[in-house]
Protein backbone atom coordinates (compact mmCIF):
# COMPACT_ATOMS: atom_id res chain seq x y z
CA UNK A 1 0.00 0.00 0.00
CA UNK A 2 1.77 3.23 -1.27
CA UNK A 3 0.68 6.85 0.26
CA UNK A 4 2.69 8.70 -2.25
CA UNK A 5 0.62 10.22 -5.80
CA UNK A 6 0.57 7.52 -8.58
CA UNK A 7 -0.62 7.62 -12.05
CA UNK A 8 -4.49 7.41 -11.79
CA UNK A 9 -6.23 5.09 -14.36
CA UNK A 10 -10.08 5.67 -13.64
CA UNK A 11 -10.05 8.53 -11.84
CA UNK A 12 -7.87 11.72 -10.80
CA UNK A 13 -8.46 12.04 -7.45
CA UNK A 14 -8.50 8.49 -6.84
CA UNK A 15 -5.81 5.44 -7.07
CA UNK A 16 -6.77 1.83 -7.31
CA UNK A 17 -4.56 -1.06 -7.92
CA UNK A 18 -5.60 -4.63 -7.34
CA UNK A 19 -3.20 -7.42 -6.43
CA UNK A 20 -3.80 -10.99 -5.08
CA UNK A 21 -7.59 -10.60 -4.54
CA UNK A 22 -6.80 -6.80 -3.09
CA UNK A 23 -8.14 -3.86 -3.79
CA UNK A 24 -5.96 -1.00 -2.69
CA UNK A 25 -7.45 2.84 -2.92
CA UNK A 26 -6.15 5.69 -2.26
CA UNK A 27 -7.56 9.31 -1.41
CA UNK A 28 -5.60 11.52 -3.68
CA UNK A 29 -5.91 15.11 -2.64
CA UNK A 30 -2.63 15.24 -0.54
CA UNK A 31 -2.57 19.24 -1.30
CA UNK A 32 -6.22 19.68 0.73
CA UNK A 33 -4.99 16.59 3.21
CA UNK A 34 -7.88 14.32 0.94
CA UNK A 35 -10.96 16.82 1.88
CA UNK A 36 -13.89 14.93 0.62
CA UNK A 37 -15.51 17.59 -2.45
CA UNK A 38 -17.94 16.39 -4.57
CA UNK A 39 -15.35 14.70 -7.12
CA UNK A 40 -12.98 12.49 -4.89
CA UNK A 41 -16.98 11.35 -3.22
CA UNK A 42 -18.32 10.47 -6.42
CA UNK A 43 -14.91 8.79 -7.52
CA UNK A 44 -15.25 6.73 -4.41
CA UNK A 45 -18.34 5.80 -4.69
CA UNK A 46 -18.27 4.63 -7.95
CA UNK A 47 -14.77 2.48 -7.63
CA UNK A 48 -16.90 0.87 -4.75
CA UNK A 49 -19.82 0.28 -6.58
CA UNK A 50 -17.60 -1.61 -9.25
CA UNK A 51 -15.94 -2.87 -6.86
CA UNK A 52 -18.39 -4.73 -4.98
CA UNK A 53 -19.44 -6.45 -8.22
CA UNK A 54 -15.85 -7.90 -8.78
CA UNK A 55 -16.12 -11.38 -7.60
CA UNK A 56 -12.05 -11.54 -7.99
CA UNK A 57 -11.59 -9.06 -5.50
CA UNK A 58 -11.65 -10.42 -1.61
CA UNK A 59 -10.81 -7.23 0.50
CA UNK A 60 -10.29 -3.51 0.30
CA UNK A 61 -8.13 -1.57 1.73
CA UNK A 62 -8.85 2.48 1.63
CA UNK A 63 -5.86 5.14 3.07
CA UNK A 64 -4.97 8.66 2.31
CA UNK A 65 -2.11 9.95 0.04
CA UNK A 66 0.33 12.00 1.80
CA UNK A 67 0.33 12.90 5.48
CA UNK A 68 -3.45 12.65 6.35
CA UNK A 69 -5.89 9.84 6.26
CA UNK A 70 -9.19 12.70 5.15
CA UNK A 71 -9.81 16.07 6.24
CA UNK A 72 -13.29 15.89 6.21
CA UNK A 73 -15.66 17.79 4.18
CA UNK A 74 -14.07 20.42 2.20
CA UNK A 75 -14.67 23.61 3.72
CA UNK A 76 -13.50 25.92 0.87
CA UNK A 77 -16.06 24.44 -1.15
CA UNK A 78 -18.76 24.47 1.48
CA UNK A 79 -17.99 27.79 1.99
CA UNK A 80 -18.10 28.83 -1.81
CA UNK A 81 -21.48 27.18 -1.45
CA UNK A 82 -22.65 29.16 1.68
CA UNK A 83 -21.55 32.41 0.06
CA UNK A 84 -23.58 31.88 -2.66
CA UNK A 85 -26.43 30.37 -1.05
CA UNK A 86 -26.45 27.37 -2.81
CA UNK A 87 -26.73 24.33 -1.51
CA UNK A 88 -26.83 22.22 -4.80
CA UNK A 89 -23.18 20.83 -4.17
CA UNK A 90 -23.50 20.34 -0.52
CA UNK A 91 -27.08 17.96 -0.88
CA UNK A 92 -24.89 15.95 -3.70
CA UNK A 93 -21.84 15.94 -1.77
CA UNK A 94 -23.89 14.46 1.06
CA UNK A 95 -26.18 12.16 -0.97
CA UNK A 96 -22.59 10.66 -2.77
CA UNK A 97 -21.44 10.16 0.88
CA UNK A 98 -24.46 8.30 1.57
CA UNK A 99 -23.88 5.62 -0.70
CA UNK A 100 -20.18 5.13 0.10
CA UNK A 101 -21.46 4.53 3.57
CA UNK A 102 -23.74 2.09 2.73
CA UNK A 103 -21.53 0.48 0.07
CA UNK A 104 -18.77 -0.04 2.34
CA UNK A 105 -21.02 -1.12 5.71
CA UNK A 106 -22.76 -3.85 2.55
CA UNK A 107 -20.29 -4.57 -0.18
CA UNK A 108 -19.23 -8.58 0.20
CA UNK A 109 -15.61 -7.23 0.39
CA UNK A 110 -14.34 -6.54 3.72
CA UNK A 111 -12.97 -3.33 4.06
CA UNK A 112 -10.05 -2.07 6.03
CA UNK A 113 -9.47 1.44 6.96
CA UNK A 114 -5.38 2.30 7.15
CA UNK A 115 -5.50 5.80 8.80
CA UNK A 116 -2.42 7.06 7.94
CA UNK A 117 -2.86 10.47 9.63
CA UNK A 118 -5.44 12.53 10.96
CA UNK A 119 -9.12 12.08 10.47
CA UNK A 120 -11.21 14.50 11.18
CA UNK A 121 -14.95 14.93 10.85
CA UNK A 122 -16.35 12.87 8.15
CA UNK A 123 -13.08 11.71 7.19
CA UNK A 124 -13.64 9.90 10.82
CA UNK A 125 -16.72 8.75 9.66
CA UNK A 126 -15.44 7.01 6.50
CA UNK A 127 -12.96 5.21 8.07
CA UNK A 128 -15.52 3.91 11.21
CA UNK A 129 -17.64 2.76 8.01
CA UNK A 130 -14.61 -0.13 7.62
CA UNK A 131 -15.02 -3.46 8.69
CA UNK A 132 -11.76 -3.01 10.41
CA UNK A 133 -9.61 0.13 11.28
CA UNK A 134 -5.77 0.40 11.81
CA UNK A 135 -3.89 3.03 12.67
CA UNK A 136 -0.23 4.94 12.82
CA UNK A 137 0.25 5.93 15.75
CA UNK A 138 0.16 9.53 14.70
CA UNK A 139 -3.53 9.56 13.33
CA UNK A 140 -6.11 11.86 15.03
CA UNK A 141 -9.67 11.60 15.11
CA UNK A 142 -12.30 13.99 16.08
CA UNK A 143 -16.03 14.91 14.82
CA UNK A 144 -14.91 18.57 14.56
CA UNK A 145 -18.38 19.44 12.83
CA UNK A 146 -19.57 21.14 15.91
CA UNK A 147 -16.72 23.10 15.67
CA UNK A 148 -18.02 24.66 12.38
CA UNK A 149 -21.70 24.92 13.00
CA UNK A 150 -22.69 21.08 11.15
CA UNK A 151 -24.16 18.38 12.29
CA UNK A 152 -22.20 15.00 12.14
CA UNK A 153 -22.59 13.08 8.93
CA UNK A 154 -21.64 10.38 6.90
CA UNK A 155 -22.84 7.84 9.19
CA UNK A 156 -21.20 9.28 12.47
CA UNK A 157 -24.49 9.42 14.55
CA UNK A 158 -25.06 5.52 13.64
CA UNK A 159 -21.24 4.38 14.13
CA UNK A 160 -19.71 6.07 16.89
CA UNK A 161 -22.41 5.50 19.80
CA UNK A 162 -22.24 1.74 18.54
CA UNK A 163 -18.64 1.44 19.45
CA UNK A 164 -18.04 3.93 22.74
CA UNK A 165 -21.52 4.04 23.87
CA UNK A 166 -23.93 6.87 23.81
CA UNK A 167 -22.55 9.23 26.63
CA UNK A 168 -18.88 9.53 25.04
CA UNK A 169 -20.06 9.83 21.70
CA UNK A 170 -22.30 13.04 22.49
CA UNK A 171 -19.02 13.98 24.69
CA UNK A 172 -17.03 13.80 21.39
CA UNK A 173 -19.87 15.31 18.99
CA UNK A 174 -20.67 18.05 21.48
CA UNK A 175 -16.65 18.82 22.04
CA UNK A 176 -15.19 18.48 18.68
CA UNK A 177 -12.53 17.42 20.12
CA UNK A 178 -9.58 15.44 18.50
CA UNK A 179 -7.91 12.22 19.90
CA UNK A 180 -5.16 10.24 19.26
CA UNK A 181 -4.65 7.04 18.32
CA UNK A 182 -3.82 5.70 21.64
CA UNK A 183 -7.15 6.81 22.82
CA UNK A 184 -9.10 5.31 19.68
CA UNK A 185 -7.53 2.29 20.34
CA UNK A 186 -8.78 2.46 24.35
CA UNK A 187 -12.39 3.67 22.95
CA UNK A 188 -12.24 1.03 20.43
CA UNK A 189 -12.37 3.22 17.84
CA UNK A 190 -9.27 1.44 15.83
CA UNK A 191 -8.54 -2.07 15.89
CA UNK A 192 -4.26 -1.55 15.97
CA UNK A 193 -2.34 1.04 16.74
CA UNK A 194 0.92 0.51 14.81
CA UNK A 195 4.37 2.53 14.26
CA UNK A 196 4.12 4.47 10.77
CA UNK A 197 6.62 2.76 9.00
CA UNK A 198 4.82 -0.54 9.70
CA UNK A 199 1.15 0.36 8.67
CA UNK A 200 1.57 -0.50 5.21
CA UNK A 201 2.76 -4.36 5.94
CA UNK A 202 0.73 -4.21 9.03
CA UNK A 203 -2.79 -3.69 6.57
CA UNK A 204 -1.18 -5.89 4.16
CA UNK A 205 -0.11 -8.95 5.97
CA UNK A 206 -3.65 -8.89 7.38
CA UNK A 207 -5.57 -8.32 4.09
CA UNK A 208 -3.82 -11.45 2.86
CA UNK A 209 -4.98 -13.35 5.97
CA UNK A 210 -8.29 -12.42 4.76
CA UNK A 211 -7.94 -12.52 1.20
CA UNK A 212 -6.38 -16.10 1.60
CA UNK A 213 -9.55 -17.13 3.79
CA UNK A 214 -12.58 -18.77 2.61
CA UNK A 215 -14.21 -16.19 0.68
CA UNK A 216 -17.56 -17.38 1.08
CA UNK A 217 -17.47 -17.81 4.90
CA UNK A 218 -15.85 -14.51 5.70
CA UNK A 219 -18.81 -12.52 3.51
CA UNK A 220 -21.65 -14.94 5.21
CA UNK A 221 -19.76 -13.35 8.42
CA UNK A 222 -20.02 -9.71 7.20
CA UNK A 223 -23.51 -10.08 6.03
CA UNK A 224 -24.44 -11.13 9.60
CA UNK A 225 -22.54 -8.78 10.95
CA UNK A 226 -23.55 -5.53 9.09
CA UNK A 227 -25.72 -6.87 6.27
CA UNK A 228 -28.85 -6.83 8.50
CA UNK A 229 -28.41 -2.99 9.63
CA UNK A 230 -28.57 -2.01 6.43
CA UNK A 231 -32.25 -0.19 7.00
CA UNK A 232 -31.51 1.51 10.57
CA UNK A 233 -28.05 2.82 8.83
CA UNK A 234 -29.92 4.12 5.47
CA UNK A 235 -32.53 6.02 7.96
CA UNK A 236 -29.72 7.29 10.20
CA UNK A 237 -28.07 8.69 6.76
CA UNK A 238 -31.43 10.43 5.69
CA UNK A 239 -31.39 12.06 9.25
CA UNK A 240 -28.17 13.18 9.24
CA UNK A 241 -28.66 14.87 5.66
CA UNK A 242 -31.78 16.43 6.68
CA UNK A 243 -30.08 17.41 9.93
CA UNK A 244 -26.80 19.10 7.85
CA UNK A 245 -28.50 20.47 5.87
CA UNK A 246 -30.68 23.19 7.75
CA UNK A 247 -27.26 23.33 10.21
CA UNK A 248 -25.21 24.59 6.56
CA UNK A 249 -27.99 27.48 6.11
CA UNK A 250 -27.71 28.70 9.59
CA UNK A 251 -25.88 31.80 10.74
CA UNK A 252 -23.68 29.60 13.30
CA UNK A 253 -22.20 27.86 9.86
CA UNK A 254 -21.56 30.99 8.41
CA UNK A 255 -19.49 32.23 11.28
CA UNK A 256 -18.00 28.75 12.29
CA UNK A 257 -16.16 28.65 9.03
CA UNK A 258 -15.41 32.28 8.43
CA UNK A 259 -14.00 31.59 11.95
CA UNK A 260 -11.81 28.76 10.70
CA UNK A 261 -10.44 30.71 8.11
CA UNK A 262 -9.77 33.41 10.11
CA UNK A 263 -8.06 30.85 12.58
CA UNK A 264 -10.76 32.50 15.49
CA UNK A 265 -12.90 31.39 18.32
CA UNK A 266 -16.57 31.39 16.61
CA UNK A 267 -18.87 33.39 18.50
CA UNK A 268 -22.25 30.82 17.81
CA UNK A 269 -25.46 32.39 18.47
CA UNK A 270 -27.87 29.86 17.76
CA UNK A 271 -29.31 31.14 14.50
Amino acid sequence: MSNSPQPATAAPVLLEAKHHGIAKLVMNRPDRLNALDTKLVMALDGTLSRIAKDESIRVVVLTGAGRAFCAGGDLAQIAEGRKSGEAKELQLLLSSGMQVVVTMRTMPQPVIAAVNGAAAGAGTNLALAADIRIAAEEAMFGQNFAKVGLFPDFGGTYFLPQLVGPAKAAELFYTGEMIDAKTALRLGIVNQVVPAARLEAEVETLAQKIAQGPPLAIRAVKETLFGSEQEKLTLALAHEHTAQSRCYLSEDCEEGIRAFFEKRPPQFRGK
